[in-house]
């Protein structure tokens, strides 16, 4: 399944593009689905998928019925500790969504277009409309934060001690943790897994979506480093709301040439491997599916084949010999400035800053057994020097 990852600052008409880019895959005969956390204007607003057209489908994410869905279960299950506490059990009515609930409504959202009730429709095209770029990159790095924290508190070789939970429970005086809550961790490491699996796809990449200005400049800029830091492809960007370059009126010719010079800087950033897409202002806010056909035929682009997706940022990091058997560890990240790089060594995971953005990487077998001896920021690409350690690697006769 083709997968794109609509995104950009707040206000720059993501949400219409990502319309567009759906509807651009169904009139081009690929069975779509739109994903949107987002109301979409002329669009079916359900959380279940609609028919809009021939072959496009929409669903809007619905934080607040996930939030209270997810927490009745857990107050269910959890019951007999509630009723041991003497904890009176709150009703759905009462519930109010908490932050940060939204970013998992739209992981168990993917996770149902990747392999749940929602996967037998076999759609060919899934374009999810993101929230704004900061939160949109924070969103796809946080299945594998989840699964990292997962494994941490609730290890699964802590299950083969579950039978000596009620011997324990007796001596402590205190209920031990149930198998529930060990095979609902495990259910629940499945799900996150789906949704990795889908973002790290070979044929998911990410679209980014402007409005030719300073402050995109500075966003875009911001976001090539980010993406690159968690592996993930652009595989266009989409200049929104792009005014007439020729206007005879003085006030629409200047916005004009600073929106120009924004745009001349962006094919200067992103080429050759991401191309720079223009959608026209309208001279309104689009509202009916017309409206969203004007604009398609700039959105279609970049739905290239399955498995045939490029982007600038999304190489991940590989392995080359720095000679006297040292090992280089390579991640590209345009766009990077060395003073707000770190880099920290805990265990057999590394620790990556960039700026605000984060990433913990699990390190392979070989480069366990190594210690980190320098690292370097060059052409904008971070290469880590690992040392073998020869206290933890095998002699040789």
């Amino acid at each position: 399944m083709r997968t794109v990852l609509v995104t950009g600052p707040g206000g720059a008409g993501r949400t219409t593009v990502a319309a567009a880019t759906a509807l651009a895959s169904a009139r081009g005969g690929r069975r779509t689905l739109l994903v949107s956390v987002d109301a979409v204007p002329a669009l079916p607003a359900g959380p279940d998928p609609a028919a809009v057209a021939e072959r496009l489908f929409c669903a809007r994410v619905d934080s607040a019925a996930h939030f209270r869905g997810e927490l009745l279960e857990l107050q269910d299950r959890a019951s007999g500790v509630l009723d041991l506490l003497g904890a009176n059990r709150l009703d759905a009515e009462e519930l109010t969504e908490l932050p940060g609930s939204s970013q998992l409504a739209v992981l168990h959202t993917l996770r149902r277009v990747a392999e749940g009730d929602w996967a037998e429709h076999g759609y060919e095209v899934l374009v999810v409309d993101l929230p704004p770029l900061t939160e949109a990159l924070a969103l796809l790095a946080l299945p594998g934060q989840l699964r990292r924290y997962l494994r941490r508190l609730l290890p699964r070789e802590r299950q083969a001690a579950r039978a000596l939970r009620p011997v324990l429970a007796q001596l402590a005086g205190v209920p031990m943790p149930a198998q529930w809550l060990y095979e609902a961790a495990a259910r629940k490491d499945a799900e996150l897994a789906a949704v990795e699996a889908l973002i790290e796809d070979d044929a998911t990449t990410v679209r980014l979506v402007a409005e030719p200005g300073p402050a995109a400049d500075e966003a875009l800029r911001s976001a090539r480093t980010g993406l690159a830091l968690h592996g993930l492809r652009v595989d266009s960007v989409v200049a929104s709301r792009v005014l007439p370059r020729h206007s005879a009126d003085p006030w629409f010719a200047d916005l004009a040439a600073r929106q120009e010079k924004s745009l001349d800087s962006w094919h200067q950033q992103w080429a050759p491997g991401t191309s720079v897409r223009e959608i026209a202002h309208l001279g309104r806010e689009p509202r009916t599916v017309e409206d969203l056909a004007l604009l398609d035929g700039s959105c279609d682009g970049a739905l290239a084949p399955e498995g045939s997706a490029t982007g600038h940022a999304g190489s991940t990091w590989w392995t080359e010999d720095a000679g006297d058997g040292v090992i280089a560890w390579c991640l590209p990240l345009p766009g990077a400035v060395k003073e707000d790089l770190r880099l920290v060594r805990r265990g057999d995971e590394l620790l990556l800053t960039a700026g605000p953005f984060h990433r913990i990487v699990r390190l392979e077998s070989a480069l366990r057994r190594c210690s980190v001896s320098g690292a370097a920021l060059t052409d904008g690409v971070l290469r880590v020097r690992f040392t073998p350690d020869p206290g933890l690697w095998p002699r040789t006769q």
